[in-house]
């Protein structure tokens, strides 16, 4: 009896800690953002500067937004107020209609005064960094890689990847910002490089062939996102291109492999951050020219 009353006891408390985390993110989910700022920054984990620091104050604890994120340090360079919209496991869809958690649509925060937009999203539509972390994780074993082999069906081939709705979803959410903040300069950042063009390294955890697998899903979320901002009238800025030198199996990666030392898994580094924020500044400069 002694056993079950503290049974009992263990899952009320249990309980108690779910519904406390639920009505946590319900409040937060449901806090209006502060809208109409000069500069508002639209995506997933890759703009919210996943693992690089301490949590935004404010930041929802579901979006983990870093103060080393590109937007911040976008607004730190240039003094725009920023609102800052990214979310970690944001897709397309949810910077457009929200359901992330009780979160709102990321565009929400956009008005006619907005003059910058910032934009990284698509990875997570077509499981492109959950694959290449699921992949790692099988590979390493242990608990981890028991809890992904009952879980994880597999990486699909590129061919089974839907980036034909990718695309459109991609293409309909500039559109809907152009609407929105039809003043603004809109900026679509692609995914820095992860996977080194050719063969593989111990950094990132996974073997040639699996490695040969996820490329093509690189390249064409890559190709995807520069026609799509093409089509809307967006500006790019071709991480995917500028950082191939600097994938994870280098010397100074703007891009972690499978067991970082700082940062998130498959996510980007510090200086990738930096990089990034460098050539979104680069080409402020250059439109103002």
């Amino acid at each position: 009896m002694r056993i079950w009353r503290l049974t009992k006891a263990a899952l009320l408390l249990l309980l108690l800690g779910l519904l406390i985390v639920l009505a946590v993110l319900y409040y937060q989910g449901k806090q209006a953002p502060r809208a109409n700022s000069p500069y508002v920054a639209l995506g997933s984990s890759f703009a919210a500067g996943l693992g690089l620091g301490a949590r935004e104050t404010g930041s929802p604890f579901i979006c983990q937004r870093s103060v080393n994120g590109y937007p911040k340090q976008i607004a730190r360079m240039t003094g725009l107020l920023l609102t800052d919209m990214s979310c970690s496991g944001a897709t397309t869809h949810h910077v457009v209609r929200g359901g992330q958690v009780f979160l709102g649509p990321q565009i929400d925060a956009i008005g006619p005064a907005t003059r910058l937009i910032t934009l990284t999203a698509g990875g997570n539509d077509i499981a492109y960094i959950g694959d290449l972390t699921a992949m790692a994780y099988q590979r390493q074993g242990g608990i981890p890689g028991f809890l992904v082999g009952q879980f994880w069906k597999g990486a699909k081939p590129v061919d089974n990847r839907d980036f034909a709705t990718l695309r459109s979803d991609l293409v309909s959410t500039l559109r809907k910002i152009r609407v929105r903040a039809p003043k603004a300069q809109i900026i679509v950042v692609t995914y820095p490089a992860i996977l080194p063009e050719t063969g593989t390294c111990s950094q990132l955890g996974i073997d040639a062939a699996q490695a040969d697998m996820m490329r093509p899903v690189a390249l064409r979320l890559a190709n995807v996102t520069r026609s799509a901002a093409k089509e809307a009238g967006a500006t790019v800025v071709d991480m995917a291109t500028l950082s191939k030198d600097h994938d994870a199996c280098t010397t100074q990666p703007w891009a972690n492999g499978s067991a970082p030392t700082q940062g998130v898994a498959f996510h980007p580094t510090l200086a990738g951050t930096k990089a990034t924020a460098a050539q979104i500044m680069t080409k402020l400069k250059e439109d103002i020219r």
